[in-house]
């Protein structure tokens, strides 16, 4: 690429008829001014293009970490939920084995008090009817003594009122 100073630097023949050297020289000195600052801003938006593509090359190692971040974060939130899901599955299975096993426990005990009060039901009428028998029987002791006494009153009557007479 030609530089401003290559430009300065050139150097034309002279000939007979040539151009006018002023106006030449003037002509040129405005092309180096002009070229000068164009090369100038050439070479900064060159700089310019490779900060530019710095920056993209910076944005899309960024772009691709935030892309695999959100993977990741997506896949997180999955194990989580999973682990969630499963965990509250065991909870569920151990609140109703818990649950199965203390309602088993509790028919186990209704059941035992349901034959323990059996039992004592039996006991009990066992009981009301030896205690019925040991009344009758008291009973017929007492009637039979009852008969005794009073045939021994009368065979006492007998007995005295045959003395007396």
């Amino acid at each position: 690429m030609l530089t401003p100073l290559d430009i300065h630097n050139k150097e034309f023949k002279r000939a007979m008829r040539g151009y006018e050297m002023n106006d030449v020289d003037d002509f040129l000195d405005e092309v180096i001014k002009d070229y000068e600052q164009i090369y100038k801003e050439n070479l900064n938006l060159k700089e310019q293009i490779e900060e530019f593509k710095d920056d993209i090359a910076r944005y899309r190692d960024l772009e691709d970490t935030l892309h695999n971040t959100l993977i990741l974060a997506q896949q997180t939130a999955e194990d989580v939920r999973q682990n969630a899901e499963k965990e509250a599955e065991l909870i569920i299975a151990n609140a109703r084995h818990k649950g199965e096993a203390i309602i088993t426990e509790y028919k186990e005990k209704v059941i035992e008090l349901q034959n323990e009060y059996r039992d004592l039901q039996k006991k009990f009428y066992q009981f009301k009817a030896q205690y019925k028998s040991f009344l009758m029987a008291q009973l017929e002791l007492i009637e039979e003594n009852y008969y005794n006494q009073s045939t021994d009153r009368e065979l006492t009557k007998e007995v005295v009122g045959n003395k007396g007479e």
